[in-house]
């Protein structure tokens, strides 16, 4: 059965459109559900939904939604009281400004939608909205209504086509200032942020989507699989986590890039980045450095009868 879209209509710059179709971005994956089992007789547990005060059974259709606007004190709300505040949706999406790429922090990026073109006709056009749109490094925002609620968009590209995000409101999310507070207004010393900046480089690589895997699902269904063949679990050995306090940061850092040279050495691989070469002014320089600075031995002098252009020879 071929997927159908979840909003059809026109993405519209000025005097220009296109057909489109909008297609959730992500699916589910066969995602573990649990049920509520009474372990006396391994049965699943029915719930009952009752009133509060008269402990009377109440069926789920017969259900009103109401606000509390006092403690125990709740306004009922009825079908039409929320059809009456329904914004209309529009099969027009008119994109009402651009922003530059990184204006809008990710932490305002809720969910994700594919935008297709909906159909033959058009297609010059979102090629050229889709192009125009990275060369500028922009994002266009504009507004929707998906199931009843109105949300502001940002659509940016994405490979061939374009993705669209839908935005929090700025009231939805907390305020990160008080949580942020304590961090002290200091400058780090030059030197530790280089060594650091190292560590990074040494382990910068390639983004691979297993790095986002879910492990504790992975897990519980190995659990589950063993269980079923009436087996257990094997526990993994972690390693003990130190619980030291850091005193020298310094000696900390310098410890963490040997450890993953260490690593490095033992699989065989090659770092991702190569580190800057030390400064000459100060330090020591590596064995290897060493041995190609310095001067060549001198050949042991020959036995006193030896001629001396036989010196060479050996």
């Amino acid at each position: 059965m071929a997927e159908r879209p979840i909003w059809r209509g026109q993405l519209r710059l000025a005097l220009v459109s296109c057909p489109v179709a909008l297609y959730t971005a992500h699916h589910e994956r066969e995602n573990l559900h649990f049920h509520f089992i009474n372990p006396d007789t391994g049965h699943r547990v029915r719930m009952v939904t009752t009133d509060a005060e008269t402990d009377e059974k109440v069926e789920r259709r017969n259900l009103a939604r109401g606000y509390e606007f006092k403690k125990d004190h709740y306004l009922v709300l009825t079908d039409e009281d929320f059809a009456s505040v329904k914004v209309d949706t529009s099969a027009t999406l008119t994109i009402a400004k651009f922003v530059e790429h990184g204006a809008i922090d990710p932490v305002y990026f809720d969910s994700s939608y594919y935008m297709v073109p909906d159909g033959e006709d058009g297609l010059d056009v979102y090629v050229v909205l889709r192009d125009a749109i990275a060369r500028t490094g922009r994002m266009a925002l504009t507004r929707m209504v998906i199931a009843r609620r109105e949300r502001a968009v940002a659509i940016m590209p994405m490979g061939r086509g374009l993705i669209v995000h839908t935005l929090y409101d700025a009231r939805d999310l907390k305020d990160s200032g008080e949580l942020f507070k304590q961090v002290p207004a200091m400058k780090p010393e030059a030197d530790m942020i280089a060594l650091a900046t190292q560590l990074i480089d040494r382990q910068t690589g390639a983004y691979d989507p297993a790095d986002t895997e879910d492990r504790y699902e992975t897990r519980l269904r190995d659990l589950i699989q063993a269980k079923l063949r009436g087996e257990g679990l094997a526990e993994e050995d972690e390693p003990e986590p130190e619980h030291s306090n850091v005193i020298d940061l310094m000696a900390a850092l310098k410890r963490s890039l040997g450890e993953f040279e260490k690593s490095i050495t033992k699989s065989g691989a090659k770092p991702a980045a190569e580190a800057p070469a030390p400064s000459r002014r100060k330090g020591r320089a590596s064995p290897a450095a060493a041995a190609k600075s310095a001067p060549a031995p001198k050949p042991a002098p020959a036995p006193e009868t030896a001629p001396a252009k036989q010196r060479r020879a050996s």
